[in-house]
């Protein structure tokens, strides 16, 4: 295997909002007589109540990863790893069996079964992913891919690769009036609107919770403590306001790195 894994890869993460951008696998159905053409399932109405399990906020390694609640316009560059046994054959984040041969995914934050471009910027390369599984936990890497996707986009030597994902919007077919059909894009929830902080620290004991936040308010910086409790052990998190936007939240983290706290990572409430 080329890169290295979580152990935690094979558990079942929990995320946080309902999955706005939905793909089912393929099924291949064998008939003596070709089918008749039926007419397209209808549209399930919109569940509330429950968050799904892989839409809950999950930790690893400390870290508290928030799934967005769509991926709609979502782009990103940075670098991709791979990844094939042992992990073939055992359960993905989403309760799939991970093959290595499929065209699959795994990303920290996006919806569970988003649809990816996947462009490798070195060699010019492309392909198209779905998003079955959580990860990589490595470093500051953006995505894990199955064998078969790093082998499509030049990427096995290597064991890593500099690439570009866009995810691709979900479409339906309608009937137009010149008996013609054509696609037509699904609206999805804007995931850019929200209520965004940037965490920059995570404390055992409140007093030094609660003098890193006394400090960047007195600085300008619209702070709060955060009390977590994880079962075995409470938290008191140290996040700043940081926006209505997923744009300026992410330019948010990058100011925050470069005053001091590179570990600062995103979240939404």
């Amino acid at each position: 295997m080329n890169c290295a894994r979580h152990p935690l890869r094979t558990l079942l993460p929990a995320s946080l909002f309902l999955c706005a951008v939905a793909f089912s696998g393929c099924t291949t159905v064998l008939t003596s007589t070709p089918p008749t053409k039926a007419a397209p399932p209808a549209r399930s109405a919109p569940t509330t109540g429950r968050i799904p399990g892989t839409q809950k906020p999950y930790v690893i390694d400390g870290k508290t990863y928030y799934p967005l609640p769509s991926a709609e316009g979502y782009t990103e560059t940075g670098i991709a790893s791979w990844y094939g046994n042992p992990f073939h054959g055992r359960k993905t984040s989403n309760g799939e069996i991970y093959n290595m041969y499929d065209w699959t995914a795994a990303h920290k934050t996006l919806p569970m079964n988003t649809r990816l471009l996947v462009e490798n910027l070195g060699n010019g390369r492309s392909t198209t992913v779905r998003i079955n599984d959580r990860g990589p936990f490595v470093g500051t890497r953006i995505i894990d891919l199955s064998y078969n996707v790093a082998r499509d986009l030049g990427i096995m030597k290597e064991g890593t690769g500099h690439v570009r994902i866009t995810a691709l919007g979900e479409a339906e077919n309608v009937q137009l009036a010149d008996n013609k059909t054509a696609a037509r894009f699904l609206p999805h929830e804007d995931f850019q609107k929200g209520d965004f902080y940037v965490q920059i620290g995570a404390f055992t004991v409140q007093n030094n919770a609660d003098r890193l936040t006394d400090k960047m308010n007195k600085s300008g910086r619209e702070t709060e403590t955060v009390r977590y409790d994880r079962g075995d052990q409470v938290f008191y998190r140290v996040q700043v306001k940081a926006g209505s936007t997923l744009t300026e939240a992410k330019q948010m983290a990058q100011t925050m790195a470069k005053a001091g706290f590179p570990k600062g990572f995103v979240v939404a409430k």
